[in-house]
């Protein structure tokens, strides 16, 4: 039983590994946070209404009409945000999701996350709050800025449950600031909006001499048959809520993202370790990873 459950645990990784034309390092890959969610990812991948392509047709989502419809309102709330300073990196080290990004320069404010609290986007952004609650297929959403010179490195996202929708608010309108979904490039533009799958790998940068601020927002995906729906739901409902994070006091901040705070803190120590000898690091890393394999197959 065990050796089966194993069995499907790597057919599952390796169907993450070989979907699309861009792939990570397979050693890399293997111990990706999107490997651990390859069984998921799987199963909403097979049941999945939408074809498996890096870019998807907006028309088939008529029900984001309305903030394309409303990208200026949307915007000025955006830009009054930031000239608040309200758009910025987590405080305090408890945003498991988007941790990685804010060195080099990604800075977020959350409209919505799941079925997590975030009273400060209703008091800071009414508006837009307004639009994206009329529209329950957008299970989060914030706004994302990207300043010059500034980049996400190649990845993929741990859960296949949604697509990504990015609505250009205040962009460079220009070719060198950009976002590459499995090799294929999408320049962002004011007033337009792209979707793509975020389980292919994508990486951005701006490379331009403007600041870029898109509504970011995360779209239910679509499944074949209402059972695999209600899966899907309950995932998003159960597992994404755990990982909210708070813009301001007040809001709720799950207790996936409390982990990760005191994972961040405990890995200051690891990281103090990997400086003092990268060899070291690296076996006792793979001899930790290997016990734990033969401890799975064989107790």
């Amino acid at each position: 039983m065990k050796l089966a459950l194993v069995a499907v645990y790597l057919l599952s990784v390796f169907h993450i590994h070989f979907r699309g034309r861009v792939r990570l390092p397979f050693m890399r890959q293997l111990f990706d946070h999107s490997s651990f969610m390859a069984p998921i990812n799987w199963f909403m991948h097979t049941f999945s209404r939408v074809p498996s392509k890096p870019y998807l047709p907006l028309d088939q989502f008529k029900e984001l009409e309305p903030l394309a419809a409303n990208w200026q309102v949307i915007r000025a709330e955006a830009e009054a945000l930031r000239n608040m300073q309200k758009i910025k990196a987590a405080e305090q080290n408890d945003d498991a999701g988007f941790n990685s990004f804010f060195k080099n320069g990604w800075k977020r404010f959350y409209l919505k996350w799941y079925d997590a609290s975030h009273p400060s986007a209703e008091q800071l952004c009414p508006q837009t709050y307004a639009l994206l609650k009329n529209i329950p297929s957008v299970k989060a959403a914030m706004f994302a800025e990207l300043p010059p010179g500034g980049k996400l490195n190649p990845h993929r996202d741990p859960f296949a449950g949604s697509l990504r929708y990015h609505l250009g608010l205040a962009t460079p309108n220009d070719d060198r600031c950009f976002i590459d979904v499995d090799g294929e490039r999408h320049s962002w533009r004011d007033g337009q909006g792209v979707m793509f799958d975020e389980t292919y790998i994508h990486w951005a940068i701006n490379g331009s001499d403007s600041d870029r601020i898109i509504l970011f927002c995360d779209v239910e995906r679509p499944m074949r048959f209402g059972w695999a729906q209600a899966i899907n739901r309950f995932l998003g409902r159960t597992m994404m809520t755990a990982a909210s994070s708070p813009n301001e006091t007040g809001d709720q901040t799950g207790l996936v993202s409390k982990l990760f705070k005191i994972s961040f803190y405990m890995g200051q120590y690891r990281r103090r370790f990997k400086a003092w000898n990268k060899t070291v690091y690296k076996i006792t890393k793979f001899g930790l990873i290997i016990a734990l394999a033969a401890a799975i197959i064989f107790l």
